[in-house]
């Protein structure tokens, strides 16, 4: 089972041919089970340009698997321990939203489908898996 993280749906939705949007192409093809979790979904719809191609986005999207936090208050307390491990470690995440995502994935022990260099420095301090 995969997470696919925005910054490989934007990219697959956009047509960017790209090595993390050819791995989608390869789960879509063989039918491994995946989503998002709100988090992407809500960045993803943030992204759009005008309310028609959000209409359509959010109609896709809603069709998605959508993976949950286990809890959300201890859900975001772990998501903040990472944080904190990797400031120990001096490692920089420019997003927030990224250990909520790793969070989501950790939980529901999704590999993690992404193009988006915060994740490598994430999985410095925990067991994140990669697709």
């Amino acid at each position: 089972m995969v997470l696919v993280d925005t910054s490989v749906l934007i990219a697959y939705l956009k047509g960017i041919e790209q090595r993390a949007t050819i791995k989608l192409q390869s789960i879509l093809d063989s039918g491994i089970p995946y989503g998002i979790n709100s988090f992407i979904y809500q960045e993803a719809l943030q992204g759009v340009q005008t309310r028609a191609a959000f209409q359509k986005l959010k109609a896709y999207l809603d069709t998605q698997t959508f993976y949950r936090l286990a809890d959300e208050r201890e859900s975001f307390a772990q998501a903040a321990q990472l944080y904190l491990e990797c400031r120990k470690k001096q490692i920089t995440v420019n997003s927030t939203i990224d250990f909520l995502i790793a969070q989501t994935a950790i939980e529901n022990h999704l590999a993690l489908l992404h193009h988006d260099r915060d994740f490598e420095k994430i999985a410095q301090v925990c067991d994140l898996k990669f697709f």
